[in-house]
């Protein structure tokens, strides 16, 4: 049986059918026939003996595709003239490009955007640096920095291959914030080549999301640009998964009228993700999180943190969680929880087993594009579940957060991004969702929700005086 058909597998077939009745009848049943969805059918050019249209369907998979175009192809009448998919076609040419900010029309246009007047403003930010954030595109441009060895599902492609990715994160930043973004994919895993050439490009940017950078790397390269660049720096499957997390999490405690200081959590997955989720729920006033790896449950008495054979992030957690150093396996450590987090692979956990959990729990299975267990197996034990799927309730995605955060920053003028920051976010996207609108199956707020995105900013805008870091107000001349 073909997989349920998806937009990202849709084709287009450009068709000629003979004009005889039941021709067009007969090649939608041949499409459905074959399990391809049609989405559209439109009339292109009409003649005397023959009909051209353009037809969209969704497929199951590429393979899916190709048998839907070769059904389509053996009904008597028709003639596939093209078998386009349009994810290809969407991405050709890449999905971005630059435009004018001013009009280019005239010779007086030409001498103040370029020479001579552009020299005045060059001499003025020479004069005072500041004022590169006034008058180039520095104040609202992000660089998306990648080197492609952490592609979400993908893993290590390289920094060629991870171009769509970042392409589409620049879309993402324009279409929900307003905020320039540009993707540089760097053909190094070198943490030094990589730190030095983000500082190189500072001067154009005015802040730097980082983004499918492995772990431990993705620690050492955040940690070194923060501390050595004077503006937001921010690793987004970090801590952009952290605070959709506690988004959530604010909201089903919201829900149920209980408090995040009283939960018990048990966290699968022990990577960057997994300490940015157990740094801000700390931050949040969670006191018991016991974090694991397949393994079990990870502590500061395990061997392989006393041998020193731990790696970065879990000798982290190590360090910071579980201080009652528990120890099990990751089905044991959910005695007892009100929490579950999974930021690890597919079906690690029976459903059943979640029974063993405290009334009503809480599960955010987050694994994609197989969660850690799946929701309809775990409905009868959780209140509330998450995945990070669209085609379920309650997704986990950082499209929520990233926008947001620094459009906020921007406002600002901040030069870095906090913990409180962070936690703000959080607190704006939980916002969005009305008393009216919550409920166990939307504690998330919709991606296309316009006001998600501003009200991040809000308040990421004000948790940035507070805490300081927002800067001085706009040069002038």
């Amino acid at each position: 049986m073909a997989p349920a058909p998806s937009a990202q597998y849709s084709l287009t077939l450009r068709v000629e059918l003979e004009q005889q009745p039941g021709t067009l009848g007969r090649l939608a049943l041949a499409i459905g026939e074959a399990g391809g969805s049609i989405g559209g059918i439109d009339t292109v050019e009409v003649g005397q003996r023959r009909i051209r249209r353009v037809i969209t369907v969704m497929a199951g998979g590429a393979e899916h595709a190709d048998q839907i175009a070769a059904a389509a192809r053996a009904v008597e009448g028709v003639t596939v003239i093209e078998s386009t998919d349009r994810t290809f076609e969407l991405h050709r040419g890449g999905k971005i490009h630059t435009g004018l900010a001013a009009p280019l029309k005239t010779r007086d246009d030409l001498s103040m955007a370029y020479t001579p007047g552009v020299a005045r403003v060059c001499l003025a930010i020479h004069d005072d640096p500041a004022k590169a954030s006034e008058y180039t595109i520095k104040k609202n441009t992000v660089a998306i920095v990648s080197d492609g060895t952490a592609v979400l599902g993908l893993g290590d492609i390289g920094a060629a291959a991870a171009m769509p990715v970042m392409e589409g994160k620049a879309m993402l930043f324009k279409e929900f914030a307003g905020v320039d973004a540009f993707p540089i994919c760097l053909d190094t895993t070198d943490p030094d080549e990589i730190v030095n050439a983000v500082k190189l490009m500072a001067p154009t940017f005015g802040g730097v999301n980082l983004e499918d950078i492995a772990s431990p790397r993705c620690f050492e390269i955040e940690d070194r640009l923060i501390e050595e660049l004077d503006m937001p720096v921010f690793h987004d499957d970090q801590h952009g998964t952290a605070i959709v997390v506690l988004a959530a999490l604010l909201n089903a405690c919201r829900l149920t009228g209980r408090k995040v200081q009283d939960l018990h959590a048990v966290m699968l997955g022990a990577g960057a993700a997994g300490v940015a989720v157990s740094k801000i729920l700390i931050n949040s006033g969670i006191a018991s999180i016991v974090a694991c790896d397949r393994r079990g449950a990870i502590h500061r008495d395990r061997p392989d943190h006393q041998d020193r054979t731990m790696n970065v992030p879990k000798t982290w957690l190590a360090g910071n969680t579980n201080d009652e150093c528990r120890d099990g396996s990751p089905t044991d450590m959910l005695e007892g929880a009100d929490l579950f987090i999974g930021l690890s692979g597919p079906g690690l956990i029976e459903a059943a087993d979640l029974a063993r959990m405290n009334p009503d729990p809480f599960v955010f299975a987050m694994a994609n594009p197989d969660p850690e267990v799946r929701p309809e197996d775990a409905a009868p034990y959780v209140r509330v579940m998450a995945t990070g799927r669209s085609d379920y309730p309650n997704q986990i995605n950082n499209v929520l957060a990233f926008p947001g955060i620094f459009r906020g920053a921007f406002d600002a003028r901040a030069t870095r991004i906090t913990e409180r920051m962070k936690i703000a976010a959080a607190q704006g996207i939980a916002a969005t969702v009305s008393d009216e609108e919550l409920s166990p199956d939307y504690i998330v707020p919709s991606v296309f929700n316009r006001e998600v995105s501003a009200q991040v900013a809000a308040a990421v805008a004000r948790e940035a005086e507070v805490d300081g870091v927002a800067g001085a107000s706009a040069a002038t001349v």
